[in-house]
């Protein structure tokens, strides 16, 4: 029988299962031996695919036979869209921000009043990988310039990149040889926003990457920068690149937040047709996590900060976001 209760054999022996059914409270996880339990995950898994793939084929033909009648698709429950609403949100509309946006320090860049020029520094005595993140995130910034630091303090790299009409100075710092630290001062009067650098993936270890980029002005995205906060974190990506992109490029950065958390990707797209279009990431990409942004420029011991991540007291809820 298929219901695991087993058939009388006709000699009188005792039943034979003919399928073995675990019991319900059964679990993967109790199967002792490694190889056995990995070969039964996989198949559960393999299982659980089957079944959600034919249950969306089931609704699509269900969609299909009821044409205009059907009801409208189900919106699937995320983070993202039951997020906790933030009262900092920002309104296009709002006479405050619009005040704020043309009396910041970012109001020179956005009144074409100055041209960003950009240094690229590192910690102390860089490794090979941060060498070559460095000049990667180069190609990718125009008018930029990679300077490695000697010893040299931060206090007194800043006075000499104002007195060279430097308009942002980024410090990528590194542990273990990784690079997990970016700085990002905006010149002459700040602010600086500090992040915590992760996920780095240079050229060669991107896979189907395209050819080096160009020397084109790149157009940049900015998505999801919403708040208050997050709306001065765009404006101070925004101030890195020209304001009129070079179209013939079709280079793109993008600065894409999700969960607080800032993925920066650097593609190039080609239109195959009017409704088609082919892209292809040229790297590098990492991921940024803003940890404090302060007013001013770069001052560890005496620096005014506008906003602090404090893990304790702001994690306290996986649906609330501050960008």
């Amino acid at each position: 029988a298929g219901d695991g209760s087993g058939a009388v054999a006709e000699d009188g022996e005792p039943p034979v299962p003919a399928r073995v059914l675990f019991p319900p409270t059964f679990s993967v996880s109790e199967i002792k031996n490694k190889q056995r339990r990995h070969f039964m995950f996989l198949r559960w898994k393999q299982q659980q695919r089957k079944e959600k793939l034919a249950a969306k084929k089931k609704r699509r033909k269900e969609r299909e036979a009821l044409g205009d009648k059907a009801p409208p698709k189900a919106i699937p429950k995320t983070i993202e869209n039951q997020r906790v609403y933030d009262e900092t949100t920002v309104d296009p509309n709002d006479e405050e921000v619009a005040f704020d946006e043309a009396t910041d320090e970012f109001a020179p860049y956005f009144n074409r009043q100055t041209v960003p020029k950009i240094l690229i520094t590192t910690s102390d005595r860089p490794r090979g990988r941060t060498v070559r993140f460095c000049e990667q995130l180069s190609t990718v910034i125009p008018n930029s310039h990679v300077y490695y630091r000697r010893g040299l303090a931060l206090k007194r790299i800043i006075p000499q990149c104002i007195a060279r009409d430097f308009t942002d100075l980024i410090v990528i710092n590194e542990d273990r040889k990784i690079p997990n630290g970016l700085v990002l001062s905006h010149l002459p009067d700040g602010p600086t926003a500090h992040f915590r650098m992760s996920s780095v993936r240079l050229r060669k270890e991107i896979k189907r990457k395209g050819k080096e980029p160009t020397e084109h002005v790149p157009e940049v995205i900015l998505n999801n920068f919403t708040t208050r906060l997050g709306h001065s974190i765009g404006r101070m990506f925004a101030s890195l690149f020209p304001h009129d992109p070079q179209f013939i490029g079709r280079q793109v950065a993008t600065f894409h937040n999700q969960r607080d958390y800032i993925f920066f990707r650097f593609h190039r797209y080609i239109f195959k047709s009017e409704k088609k279009v082919g892209i292809q990431e040229l790297g590098p990409r990492f991921t940024l996590k803003l940890r404090s942004l302060q007013k001013g420029t770069f001052d560890s011991k005496f620096g005014e900060y506008e906003w602090i991540h404090k893990r304790r007291e702001m994690d306290t809820s996986r649906r609330k976001f501050h960008l």
